[in-house]
């Protein structure tokens, strides 16, 4: 998790305190194909939660990442790709369908010719993806957005949603912290009062 809170406040607490928590559970083994694999998934997740904006579930994720948001290599690519495309062949085929992996995994992949056929045919596809603004574009087909020199993300944007989201949370808690300072401070006077007169 400390990766993905480096992802964050590396591109989104640069003009603010990120003041989010967030708790995701993935069961692993550590077998062939597990392992850090779901961690650029997780930020898809976050990052969907935060901009409100769904994610296709027609496409399956794999990839680590690092904290500057890119995509890392992972183990068992190629059963992973041919295991989805079994899942998608089993309920049917609808040329939208692939999925997304590391860029730097495209030198291991040695598929079953099926899937090479489907793929050629345009009937599944695999996308190789190189940082998370890539793969959330696909995911969402809506552009990542880059950010100026203030720290702004351009409207219409993923970043500019989950952006906006950020600072809504840390004005929120702003908001919450000024409240309860008169309390805080009132409750202390009492207590002084208190053992002043014991």
């Amino acid at each position: 998790m400390l990766i993905l809170e480096g992802y964050f406040r590396g591109k989104y607490a640069q003009n603010k305190p990120l003041t989010m928590s967030a708790s995701i559970c993935f069961e692993q083994s550590y077998g062939g194909v597990d392992g850090d694999s779901a961690s650029s998934t997780e930020i898809y997740a976050i990052l969907s939660s935060l901009s409100g904006l769904p994610l296709r579930q027609d496409i399956a994720v794999t990839g680590s990442v690092n904290q500057k948001g890119e995509i890392q290599p992972i183990g068992g690519v190629n059963q992973k790709i041919e295991g989805f495309f079994d899942v998608c062949r089993a309920r049917g085929l609808t040329g939208r369908q692939g999925v997304m992996i590391p860029h730097l995994n495209v030198p291991e992949l040695i598929l079953r010719k099926d899937v090479v056929r489907a793929v050629a045919e345009g009937k599944f596809h695999i996308w190789p993806v190189k940082t998370i603004d890539e793969g959330i574009e696909l995911l969402t087909g809506v552009p990542a957005g880059i950010a100026d020199e203030q720290g702004n993300f351009p409207e219409n944007t993923v970043s500019y949603l989950v952006d906006r989201r950020l600072r809504t949370l840390a004005e929120g808690l702003k908001s919450f912290a000024e409240e309860t300072k008169p309390q805080k401070a009132e409750n202390d006077t009492n207590n002084q009062n208190q053992g002043k007169g014991e």
